[in-house]
């Protein structure tokens, strides 16, 4: 197969495709190995299914119901672009008998469209409007699987990590923030053995870049001249946003914009010393060199200084996430938060707001016991070794490879204790 995105080969038998792939699946479901022909795709996502806990008899859960529903669906970003979607998608699921379906990051779908006779079938495995399809709920599947690689694919029937699922076939695209690059969620067709074709991968494809070029259209010009947009949550080099232009920082002048965000009245240069380095000999000279230095990639106006201070107020990541914890918006928190405050700074200050930015958000995420968020965390690079939400995780859905990663990780633990009491004797 030439693109491994692509769910079928031209001139491939579906009936005798879909029969190797219960095969495979079987295989996968009680050995744990992924035989040929299963794509490259597919088998990472069986494999991340399968270690969220995921089980082969399992079913989607319903968050979003009636006014919650509703609400959220209206303060979406995507809201903005269903008409054009519609336009787009609507008139090809209904004359196919196919299933137009839109989901937002987390893979909760939010409109679910198209055939009254397929939306009834769909309606059976819980493919509904505010049903949870991210891949770590449902394991793997077009929309779900979109949002979590990033990228377009297709399903096809017993690729679906999900027994009851597997009589479908889907194609889902990504949709961007065209001024912040994040995920907003994806487009999805979903119906019959037919979508298989690449065409449906191009169209679902052409159809999230036509709404990205739609948001960006319909974003008023004075967004940009509200104020600069920082984003530093999962990456070690902050990108700016700043009068519609991306910038890229380096480490320290992220640092140095994380905290002057934080403190609109300003820092003096002593206390910015001290909230940067660790090393107390380091002279004020460097510091001005690096502030003079931001202060001629940000260009005028933007950094005063008596105290530093940013003369304009700067929306950060880092603040949404801070005011939704606030707000008790669990779920709107944890899906803003991706991924901890610049990882690799070292600067006093970062590490601490990163430390309590972190330690909030789980917090919170272990007192709302919702499975499905916990299982989000404790999947993350940053919170596979989370000790306190695998053990909230297993009390929730204690399935077999939740199980067996907390009796890893707490093995773990106790080797270290068990080493220095032998040490000690």
């Amino acid at each position: 197969m030439t693109d491994p995105w692509v769910a079928l080969e031209p001139g491939a038998d579906p009936a005798e495709r879909v029969r190797v792939l219960r095969r495979a699946h079987e295989t996968f479901a009680v050995a744990g190995t992924v035989p040929q022909p299963v794509r490259s795709v597919v088998a990472d996502s069986w494999r991340r299914s399968a270690r969220a806990g995921v089980g082969p008899e399992g079913t989607a859960s319903v968050e979003l119901t009636d006014g919650d529903l509703g609400v959220y669906r209206a303060e979406h970003p995507l809201a903005r672009v269903m008409p054009l979607i519609r336009e787009l998608v609507g008139t090809f699921a209904a004359d196919g008998e196919h299933l137009l379906a839109v989901c937002d990051a987390q893979g909760r779908l939010l409109w679910v469209e198209g055939d009254p006779a397929t939306r009834r079938k769909a309606g059976l495995m819980n493919f509904v409007p505010g049903a949870r399809w991210a891949e770590s709920a449902v394991g793997t599947n077009a929309p779900g699987t979109a949002v979590a690689v990033d990228r377009p694919v297709q399903v096809f029937a017993a690729e679906h990590f999900i027994r009851r699922v597997q009589p479908w076939t889907c194609a889902a695209a990504p949709v961007h923030d065209p001024r912040t690059g994040r995920v907003l969620g994806a487009v999805d067709i979903t119906g019959g053995d037919g979508l298989a074709h690449p065409h449906s991968l191009g169209f679902v494809q052409a159809v999230a870049r036509a709404a990205e070029s739609q948001l960006a259209l319909l974003a008023p010009e004075q967004t940009y001249a509200d104020g600069p947009e920082l984003t530093a949550l999962g990456r070690d080099e902050a990108q700016l946003c700043l009068h519609g232009r991306k910038m890229r920082l380096s480490r320290r002048h992220s640092e140095i914009l994380v905290l002057l965000a934080r403190h609109p009245e300003g820092l003096t240069g002593d206390e910015l010393l001290c909230a940067l380095y660790e090393d107390e000999s380091v002279p004020p000279v460097t510091l001005r060199a690096e502030l003079a230095r931001l202060r001629r990639l940000l260009g005028p106006g933007l950094l005063a200084s008596r105290p530093y201070r940013l003369t304009s107020p700067v929306e950060s990541d880092v603040a949404i996430v801070e005011r939704r914890l606030e707000g008790g918006a669990v779920t709107g928190a944890a899906s803003a938060y991706t991924g901890p405050l610049l990882p690799g700074s070292q600067a006093p200050a970062v590490v601490r707001l990163r430390t309590r930015l972190a330690d909030g958000l789980r917090t919170a995420l272990i007192a709302r016991r919702d499975p499905d968020l916990l299982a989000d965390w404790a999947h993350a690079p940053w919170g596979e070794d989370d000790l306190d939400v695998w053990r909230a995780l297993a009390a929730i859905r204690p399935t077999a490879p939740v199980r067996s990663r907390l009796d890893a990780l707490e093995s773990e633990l106790a080797a270290p204790a068990a080493w220095s009491r032998r040490a000690g004797s």
